[in-house]
């Protein structure tokens, strides 16, 4: 097989296509390009004007997230700039994988190629016969390696007839390790902030992205807070098999995620079964954060309705949880040991919004708020009472939405 340096590559010291000017690109402008699409579609240009025979690009990284296996950039030359798509977990079990060359390229982690000029409909998948219908003519994937190792590849087609020569092969195979570097910056940057988003929630990991990191770091703002927690969830461990009480944990987790988060709320920590979720008031306004939350609120509730109606039908225990809502000044920032923090809120109205979570156990009302929150809202309240709390000198007026759940 064909090789070439990079020293001849740099210094031009070989036939064919420049292959030096594509490097020294990535290496200097290519570099400042903070997304993979646009890199892609700029590397695609620069392969053009040096005269690289190019008609499809195509790199495969994979992730550490959540919810995605990895994410596929791909342009094509007369349709327009590249596009990036996710690829979900799931996806190594799907006819679109089995069979198909990203499948042999990661089973063997070398160098990948198909003449579709000379497939086998009996051997080669349709992904093959798709590119060649379309004009391709050659297929080549090539290794990107990261510092980590990983499956990554640069996956480049051509629509000239006589398809790639070995050194046009070799050519794309230094430039995967050069794009490697490119995109592994890019990559690592997404993966501290899905993690900052995964374990702190987007608007908190971007404080911590931007260097808020120091104990004691932190600012004092209007917010609205939320404090939930299950009902019976003592009984209910005891009871449970670990399973279903995960099971049960993440149903309660995700309608409320769901519904706060449409609202602009963000979930600051799971303590347990309880759940403490802020609605920060310099961004809409302290009325509209009130909204927010008793909205949230109460889709949150209806949610509940139909959660339980399955879970009964399923012979499941049913879900309930008691909900404290206030505002009021809180000081969101790090606190902890020198070596282990947390950026979550303290203050006064943290310690009210629990006090009110708890009062739901024995007032027979899902959702309790202060008298500041709820003046605050369109929804009609019921005054349930002045009650002492714990951590607070005067006794505080509590408030009830007028309706039933």
């Amino acid at each position: 097989m064909t090789t070439v340096s990079l020293e001849n590559a740099l210094t031009g010291r070989m036939e064919g296509w420049a292959l030096a000017p594509v490097l020294i690109w990535l290496l200097t402008e290519g570099r400042r390009i903070p997304e993979p699409a646009p890199l892609m579609t700029a590397l695609a240009h620069q392969l053009e004007t040096a005269g690289a025979p190019v008609w499809r690009l195509r790199s495969g990284l994979r992730l550490i997230h959540p919810q995605m296996f990895g994410t596929a950039v791909i342009w094509q030359r007369g349709q327009g700039g590249a596009e990036e798509t996710n690829v979900r977990h799931g996806v190594l079990d799907s006819d679109a994988y089995l069979g198909s060359p990203i499948q042999t390229f990661n089973e063997t982690r070398q160098t990948v190629r198909y003449r579709l000029d000379q497939l086998d409909e009996t051997r080669d998948h349709r992904v093959l016969f798709e590119l060649a219908e379309q004009g391709a003519r050659d297929y080549v994937i090539q290794p990107m390696t990261f510092s980590e190792g990983g499956e990554h590849f640069l996956a480049v087609a051509t629509d000239r007839a006589e398809g790639f020569s070995d050194l046009d092969i070799a050519k794309f195979g230094l430039l995967a390790e050069a794009l490697a570097q490119n995109l592994e910056i890019i990559s690592k940057r997404r993966l501290s902030e899905t993690l900052m988003d995964t374990y702190l929630g987007h608007r908190t990991g971007q404080k911590v992205l931007d260097g808020r990191i120091k104990r004691g770091d932190g600012e004092t703002l209007d917010a609205v807070l939320w404090y939930s927690d299950l009902r019976n969830f003592t009984a209910l461990t005891d009871a449970l098999p670990p399973e279903r009480l995960f099971d049960m944990l993440n149903a309660y987790f995700e309608f409320v995620s769901s519904a706060v988060t449409a609202r602009g709320g963000e979930i600051l920590s799971f303590i347990g079964d309880a759940m403490l979720i802020i609605f920060p008031c310099s961004e809409t306004g302290v009325k509209e954060a009130c909204q927010a939350a008793i909205d949230s609120a109460v889709d949150a509730f209806d949610s509940l309705a139909t959660v339980n109606f399955s879970r009964r039908r399923n012979s499941q225990p049913e879900i309930r949880f008691g909900l404290g809502l206030d505002v009021g000044k809180v000081i969101y920032g790090n606190v902890g040991a020198p070596e282990r923090l947390a950026f979550t809120v303290i203050g006064p109205t943290v310690n009210r919004t629990a006090r009110l979570e708890s009062l739901t156990k024995t007032t027979g009302h899902p959702i309790l708020m202060s008298d500041s929150f709820a003046k605050n809202i369109a929804q009609a309240v019921t005054f349930v009472g002045h009650f002492e709390m714990k951590g607070i000198t005067d006794p505080q007026e509590v408030f009830a939405l007028d309706r039933t759940f």
